[in-house]
């Protein structure tokens, strides 16, 4: 039996719907203040169809349009919420912005560094960035970031297994 469209969804639901890992969208509660789930007994999350958009809406400048975290931050304090919600629902592009302002993108004419020789390889020498596409750039990004979060995660959680004696 299929739920309502205003029925509300367990972090299992809509991690499925939005293709993220569950910890991911935990990870961007912390980041984006904007995104409060009701939270039952034991801790149990319960997301409003307006918290989904909102996420849609977050994944989709995050994953499909490259932005970072605090690009987004950005967007939600410049535009609202309202906005990434509508962005999330489809009814709304990133067009309408600022169309001329690029800074919350990544840098594409950064400085790369130069690649003096590959170690027997025989690729061509020149800025490694000039390789890869923006789209792949961005993606690497966001892996990296998720790398950086699962990273500082493990090490809180084995700080805290050290202070209970837990190995």
């Amino acid at each position: 039996m299929d739920k309502s469209p205003d029925a509300f969804r367990t972090i299992s639901e809509v991690a499925d719907d939005l293709d993220v890992p569950q910890h991911v969208l935990r990870f961007w509660e912390t980041r984006f203040n904007h995104i409060k789930p009701l939270k039952r007994g034991g801790g149990r999350r319960y997301y409003r169809p307006d918290d989904i958009d909102l996420l849609k809406g977050i994944r989709h400048l995050l994953y499909g349009e490259g932005y970072t975290i605090k690009g987004v931050q950005r967007i939600l304090k410049g535009e609202g919420v309202r906005f990434v919600q509508a962005v999330g629902r489809g009814e709304q592009t990133l067009a309408t912005l600022h169309p001329e302002r690029d800074d919350d993108h990544l840098e594409e004419d950064a400085a790369a560094p130069e690649v003096s020789s590959l170690e027997g390889d025989d690729l061509p020498v020149g800025p490694i960035r000039q390789e890869l596409s923006r789209e792949a750039v961005r993606g690497l990004k966001a892996a990296l970031e998720e790398l950086y979060e699962c990273d500082r995660v493990l090490v809180s959680l084995r700080s805290a297994g050290e202070a209970s004696g837990v190995e």
